[in-house]
């Protein structure tokens, strides 16, 4: 008699409900094997970013980075069924560096996560997986930067040990708009992000480039310059090592933050995205640096109006998250009982966090995504049915969202210019040259 054959989603649900990390890592690298051997893999969108830069194909679309908080497994089934039905191959899965503390989804889980995905909804080809924001502390920078920066490589070796092939480094925190010189503004910024550059570089598994992405504009602040993003980028330059490759793409700050809008009639609202800064500054990211262009991030609360606007303006990437853990918080079929619970361990445990002016309702909006990590098996245990529901109608938005930004019929350039690697492990000797810890992969 034959073997039955694995049930890669009951892989999965036992690695993301265990708590002991042996066992984690163990199930993780089971279901990445498995995954190989049905021709799905973590891959870097790196080749794609670069030709896109040197205009081998129009920039005529918007790749959707997505961060999925909570229901990952079945929400990345339901991206995996969208591509599918509109030919897509241009996407990314992601999660930030702060998302993977408050919602419990360490490295190794959410690409194993993502990848069970694809094996059972019967996806082939490149998974794009991203760690977004991946960031540094100003304070503890300015204490003791070595220190932070070498804090952050530790975690940027993690995550590429388990699949994540697509990196940003947000160094943008270190950006002093105190300096009255636009370089000297920009200094740490460059510096660090170059620095990084370098390491993973280093540490990236044979055969494959790494995506990084840089940021000019933390989130919130200012609305980046065509003068800073070249300022930026001629420093950068400069701090790489000479024959090391640079960043495919740049992230900046067009105004998402305090949540404007594109009005239905196209107009644009006093707060708002600044669309006209996005498109010059994506030129020239690729006429001037070779890179895909900008990346749009906070949007995905945005009106359905504005999606279509980060095609017209050439965005290489737009990053949505937050309205998707809205959805499932907000959808009829989420237990209201466990709801409750939760809300109500969001009082009791972050108080703290419950800024002088804000209503009731307003302390929730802004905290219960770090209740997602606490409640993560709860969450994971309502009853399939529900979760199928809840799963309807955001799977209903991906599809939207594919076709606003136009990546349908993507999946002929994402095969292309990604090129099938297997990830084998490194030999202690390899990684002892490379600089490794215990865990580092490369590819044959």
């Amino acid at each position: 008699m034959g073997r039955r054959p694995v049930d890669i989603l009951k892989l999965a649900e036992e690695m993301i409900l265990s708590e002991n990390p042996d066992i984690k890592q163990q199930l993780s690298r089971k279901i990445m094997d498995i995954a190989y051997k049905k021709g799905a893999y973590p891959s870097s969108i790196n080749a794609l970013y670069f030709a896109r830069g040197r205009e081998e194909f129009a920039p005529n679309f918007t790749v959707p980075a997505i961060n999925l908080r909570t229901l990952t497994l079945d929400l990345a089934r339901a991206i995996f069924r969208v591509a599918k039905k509109n030919n897509a191959g241009a996407f990314i899965f992601e999660i930030a560096r702060s998302e993977m503390g408050y919602t419990n989804q360490l490295p190794a889980e959410y690409s194993a996560c993502v990848i069970a995905a694809a094996v059972k909804e019967e996806y082939q080809g490149p998974v794009f997986i991203q760690g977004d924001h991946f960031q540094l502390n100003a304070k503890k920078f300015r204490d003791n930067p070595e220190e932070e920066i070498e804090g952050l490589k530790i975690f940027i070796r993690r995550a590429v040990d388990a699949g994540f092939y697509n990196i940003d480094i947000d160094s943008s925190t270190l950006v002093d708009l105190s300096k009255k010189k636009i370089e000297k503004q920009q200094f740490s910024n460059y510096d660090t992000c170059a620095k990084l550059t370098q390491f993973i570089r280093k540490i990236q598994p044979r055969g494959v480039d790494v995506s990084v992405g840089g940021e000019i504009g933390e989130v919130g602040g200012k609305n980046s310059t065509p003068e800073e993003l070249r300022a930026f980028m001629s420093g950068f330059k400069k701090r790489l090592r000479k024959g090391k490759q640079g960043i495919s793409k740049i992230s900046v700050q067009t105004g998402t933050s305090h949540g404007g809008v594109v009005l239905p009639d196209g107009s644009i609202a006093k707060v708002s995205i600044d669309f006209d800064t996005l498109r010059d500054l994506s030129r020239i990211a690729r006429n001037e640096f070779g890179m895909a262009g900008c990346v749009q991030h906070g949007a995905s609360t945005l009106p359905s109006e504005a999606f279509h606007k980060f095609v017209e303006v050439e965005a290489t990437e737009v990053h949505l998250a937050t309205e998707f853990q809205n959805m499932v918080y907000e959808s009829p079929h989420f237990p209201q009982e466990l709801k409750g619970r939760i809300y109500e361990w969001i009082k009791q445990n972050l108080a703290s966090e419950h800024k002088e002016g804000q209503t009731e309702e307003q302390f929730i909006y802004t905290t219960r995504k770090k209740a997602l990590g606490p409640f993560k098996k709860e969450i994971m245990s309502i009853p399939q049915d529900l979760r199928n529901t809840i799963v309807a109608a955001i799977e209903d938005k991906f599809d939207f969202l594919f076709k606003q930004l136009n990546v349908v019929n993507t999946k002929e350039l994402t095969d292309k210019y990604i090129p099938l690697k297997r990830v084998i492990k490194r030999t202690h000797h390899q990684k002892q040259e490379a600089g490794q810890g215990e865990q580092f992969e490369g590819a044959d």
